[in-house]
């Protein structure tokens, strides 16, 4: 009988121990999606004429909206019955894991309409911008999965199956069932959407139309979401039976939005954004008013 073939996936999630701290990759990928989104943000301030303290406003608030977000959207949406009775748990038991995707999605949105209030700019600018960098940062996420062995797809019998070992300790190797890695499918196809949504951004008229980009990304991101959902194992236990997941259902109204957001794009029409000429008609009128002093 010839032995399936399959990834033998038995990788180490920690990078180094000090005592009882440890630096896990799935930390490291986390701070690398929240320092690549902050460098491509202050990219598109430098090329659109923006103040460079709205880079730095915007990394600390979505920073912030992120991880909160991340972390409520997981107590809240998945083990709301342990962690309304133990609220602080939210942050005693924080090591012990629980983020959540649709959480962050929330948490950010409520950050890009703080910060954009602070800063005094337009909520779509901010949000079409940042919605070209949540695929990358989401697929350095899921890389942080994958290293920790979790979100792990159902059984298959496909030839680029994976056997998560530790998931498995002490069983031998032929004994390991190979599972649908799906972290790196939802990886994949973030990298796709956030190639698309960088293309949109440099070759069409996507940044002239409040919206567009925000409204794809969301596709791009929820949808792939959708359906990996369906060869991907129960995160919790009431999710068993039921047709469409907690995952599942969070998605779609995050999928109905973006349809929404590119029909807005479109009834709207063509926005011209002209930061620069707005400081220079400022600092006009400052000079007519010194002049008449």
């Amino acid at each position: 009988m010839i032995e399936q073939l399959a990834v033998v996936w038995d990788f180490d999630p920690v990078l180094v121990t000090i005592g009882s701290f440890e630096i896990r990759y799935y930390s490291l990928m986390w701070a690398a999606a929240l320092l690549v989104g902050g460098w491509i943000f202050a990219y598109f301030c430098r090329k659109e004429g923006r103040p460079p303290q709205l880079a730095d406003s915007a990394f600390l608030y979505i920073a912030l909206g992120t991880m909160i977000g991340a972390r409520l959207g997981h107590c809240l949406f998945y083990e709301p019955e342990h962690y309304l009775l133990k609220p602080w748990a939210i942050i005693t038991e924080i090591r012990n894991g629980g983020l959540a995707s649709h959480g962050a999605t929330i948490g950010i949105l409520t950050a890009i309409w703080l910060c954009s209030r602070k800063n005094k700019v337009s909520v779509m600018w901010m949000t079409d911008r940042l919605a070209i960098i949540a695929p990358i940062s989401g697929a350095l996420i899921r890389f942080g999965n994958l290293f920790n062995s979790e979100i792990i797809g159902n059984t298959t019998d496909v030839a680029w199956g994976f056997k998560f070992m530790r998931l498995y300790p002490n069983i031998p190797v032929e004994a390991v069932p190979v599972r649908h890695a799906t972290q790196l499918y939802e990886a994949m196809c973030y990298v796709l959407t956030f190639a698309l949504l960088w293309w949109m951004y440099h070759r069409t008229d996507a940044p002239r139309r409040r919206g567009l980009l925000f409204g794809v990304a969301m596709l791009g991101i929820f949808l792939t979401r959708f359906f990996i959902e369906f060869i991907k194992v129960d995160q919790v236990a009431f999710e068993q039976g039921m047709t469409l997941n907690m995952g599942q259902w969070l998605s779609v109204p995050f999928v109905l939005l973006g349809l929404f957001s590119i029909w807005y794009s479109y009834h709207r029409g063509i926005v011209v954004e002209q930061p620069a000429k707005q400081q220079t008609t400022k600092t006009t009128a400052q000079k007519i008013l010194k002049r008449k002093k």
